[in-house]
C-alpha cells in the first residue's frame, strides 16, 4: 500500500510539473504582452515594468524563477492589480468557487438519482421519454445560455430569485442550478442507463420469481450494482465542480475565481492565469 500511494503522488507531482510547463510556455508564445496598450508606454517605462517583473530575463531563467516561487508557495505577482499577489487573490477567491462548486454538486446529486431511477423503473414510458429529453437538454445547454434563461425567468419575469451577487440565499439558487444542470443530466441518464441493464441479469430474474415487489428489486437488489460507474465518475466531476465555473461566476457576479481568471485572460496577466 505504501508503495502504490508514493507512486501515485510522484505521478501526481510529474502531472503538476506538465502542467505548470505547459501553461508557462503557452503564455510565452502568445503573442503581445501584458504591458501592451492601444497608446504604447514609453520605452523608459517599459523597460522598467519589464525589469520589475523579470521580463527581461531569458525564458529559461523565468521558468526556473517560477518553479522556484512555486515551491514556496508564491504564485507571483499580479500584472494587473499591481499591490497583490496571485497567491492572495486564490487564498481569498477559491472558498467561494468551492462552495459554487459543492452547492452545486448536491444539486445535481439531489436531481439526478430521483430523475434516473424512475426513468429505469418507467422504462420505455412517458416518464423515461422525459426524463431522457431533460437530461439531452441539460447536457446540451452551455451555461451562459442556461444561465440567461434561468435569469430572465425567475428574476425578470417572476421575481423570485435575485440575479446576480453572493450575498443571500435567494442570490445563490441560480447559479447553483447553472452550474449544477449538467452534471445532473449526465448522472441520470448514466444511472439510468445502468439500472437498465441491471435489470436484465440473472440476479434479477431470481428476485422476481422469489416474489418480491418491483420497487424492491429495484433500490435493493439493481440500485447497489448500478452505483458502482455512477461512483467512479463522482470523482473528477466533483473536483470540476469544486473549483467552480468561470463563466457562471461571471454571469451572476459571484466573487470567486472566475472574475479574476476571466480579466486576466483579457489583461495577458500571465501569473494570474498560471495560477488559477
Amino acid at each position: 500500500m505504501a508503495g502504490f500511494l508514493l507512486k501515485r503522488l510522484l505521478h501526481s507531482v510529474a502531472v503538476l510539473w506538465a502542467v505548470v510547463t505547459l501553461t508557462f510556455v503557452l503564455m510565452h508564445i502568445t503573442p503581445g504582452g501584458p504591458f501592451d496598450r492601444e497608446r504604447r508606454l514609453p520605452p523608459e517605462v517599459m523597460a522598467n515594468l519589464a525589469a520589475k517583473y523579470h521580463l527581461d530575463e531569458p525564458w529559461l531563467k523565468q521558468y526556473a524563477r517560477y518553479l522556484t516561487g512555486i515551491a514556496r508557495g508564491d504564485l507571483g505577482p499580479s500584472y494587473k492589480y499591481l499591490d497583490r499577489n496571485v497567491s492572495d487573490i486564490v487564498v481569498e477567491t477559491f472558498p467561494v468557487s468551492a462552495l459554487l462548486g459543492i452547492l452545486a454538486l448536491a444539486f445535481a446529486l439531489a436531481l439526478s438519482f430521483p430523475a434516473g431511477i424512475g426513468a429505469a423503473y418507467f422504462y420505455n414510458s412517458w416518464t423515461d421519454r422525459w426524463c431522457l429529453f431533460l437530461a439531452t437538454l441539460g447536457v446540451s445547454l452551455p451555461h451562459f445560455i442556461l444561465g440567461a434563461l434561468l435569469i430572465w425567468l425567475f428574476s425578470l419575469q417572476l421575481g423570485w430569485l435575485q440575479a446576480g451577487r453572493w450575498d443571500s440565499m435567494t442570490s445563490v439558487v441560480l447559479p447553483t442550478m447553472t452550474l449544477g444542470a449538467a452534471p445532473a443530466a449526465y448522472l441520470s441518464y448514466l444511472l439510468r442507463s445502468t439500472l437498465i441493464e441491471s435489470l436484465g441479469e440473472d440476479y434479477i430474474r431470481t428476485a422476481r420469481a422469489k416474489g418480491l415487489k418491483e420497487i424492491t428489486v429495484l433500490l435493493k437488489h439493481a440500485l447497489n450494482n448500478s452505483l458502482i460507474p455512477t461512483l467512479t465518475v463522482l470523482g473528477p466531476l466533483s473536483a470540476a465542480l469544486i473549483t467552480g465555473s468561470f463563466v457562471v461566476e461571471y454571469i451572476f457576479a459571484i466573487p470567486g475565481m472566475g472574475r479574476f481568471f476571466i480579466t486576466a485572460v483579457t489583461d495577458r496577466d500571465y501569473p494570474m492565469i498560471m495560477g488559477v
